[in-house]
């Protein structure tokens, strides 16, 4: 016995979803919008490609919107507007991104070797090839390991104050102050502990002093994500272990932050990436050398962007294309540095995830 499948036709369009622009709209108004902007090009002799660009998005905005609005109706056309508007902000924010990693990666591949990782500038000279980021590597480690050993126990616990205690006038002028600074340019943190410590006490620029600025910067960050991830912490929770007859503090420590753990080892270690890379404090307090110097509590030391800075700044004569060059492979391994800092967070956050089953 033998069955055969008819195969059923397919519905009629209903009257209540109107006329629809193809599948392929989109590709077809981008080239349009493309085709259009290489013909503007031509007729008003532009010179750069960058202006053609962005016509070519504004044009397939305004081609995709104009052929909604008369196929598909006046809301529907709103709709797909509003829906092109967010990818094409999507796609300019992420276009610089691209160009500028691709282009450190570019120029900053072929200084990357074992040798540049493991050794120092300490003996050569601007104009000879060689050298390395070993010192500025293990200056940039050591004084933000340090300003990290400092924010963020300090942010966490006034981000707990904040969300647990937090009441009154205090409290919202400390959400105020923290507000503010976290606008504070990083050169005003570096000036503020320049005047107080060098200053004040005498001293001589040393690597500690820059993890103390760094720390500054860092402190704002973490107390603002801490706050949130730990305000995502159910009510419920609470509540459930105050109706057992649970501490506030012991409910804090056994259920608030083991349940925000991962959020607040992310937000940790995106703030340690945050400062990473900062410059203009560590020109005032830390200074630069090109000797490895382990002691961030004596003297000068190397770090990345200074090491970058200072490489720039020899840019003469035939010596040029070697600090350059030894520039962008610096300007790379700080890029990496902070993409495994990330990427350390994302797997820490997972592993620290509370089970749900």
């Amino acid at each position: 016995m033998t069955t055969t499948l008819t195969k059923r036709p397919s519905p009629a369009p209903s009257a209540l979803v109107g006329a629809r622009l193809p599948k392929g709209a989109p590709i077809m108004a981008a080239a349009a919008g493309i085709v259009l902007a290489l013909v503007l090009k031509f007729l008003l002799g532009w010179t750069g490609w960058l202006t053609s660009f962005f016509t070519a998005a504004l044009l397939f905005n305004v081609v995709l919107t104009g052929w909604s609005f008369s196929v598909e109706g006046k809301r529907r056309a709103k709709d797909r507007l509003a829906s092109t508007l967010i990818y094409s902000c999507f796609v300019a924010a992420m276009v610089p991104l691209v160009l500028i990693i691709g282009y450190i990666i570019v120029q900053g591949a072929p200084a990357l070797s074992m040798d540049f990782l493991t050794h120092s500038m300490n003996g050569v000279s601007a104009s000879q090839e060689g050298g390395g980021i070993y010192a500025a590597l293990l200056g940039t480690l050591e004084q933000v390991g340090l300003a990290a050993l400092v924010a963020l126990p300090v942010g966490i616990f006034t981000s707990i104050y904040l969300v647990e205690y937090g009441k009154g006038r205090f409290a919202r002028s400390v959400t105020f102050f923290v507000d503010v600074m976290t606008g504070v340019p990083s050169i005003v943190a570096g000036l503020f502990v320049y005047t107080f410590l060098l200053l004040g006490f005498g001293m001589r620029p040393f690597g500690a002093a820059g993890s103390v600025a760094l720390a500054i910067l860092m402190i704002p960050v973490v107390v603002r994500s801490s706050e949130e991830m730990l305000r995502l912490v159910p009510r419920d929770l609470r509540e459930a272990s105050y109706a057992l007859g649970v501490p506030k503090w012991r409910t804090i420590l056994k259920i608030v932050l083991p349940t925000a753990l991962s959020g607040l080892i992310t937000s940790g270690l995106l703030a340690v990436a945050r400062v990473a890379g900062e410059t203009a404090p560590l020109i005032l307090l830390v200074g630069y050398t090109s000797r490895i110097n382990e002691n961030p509590f004596d003297g000068p030391q190397a770090t990345l962007p200074m090491f970058i800075w200072d490489q720039l700044g020899k840019r003469t004569g035939s010596s040029g294309e070697f600090g350059e060059a030894r520039a962008w492979g610096a300007a790379l391994a700080l890029v990496l540095l902070v993409l495994l800092l990330n990427v350390v967070a994302r797997l820490l956050a997972r592993l620290a995830k509370p089970k749900t089953k």
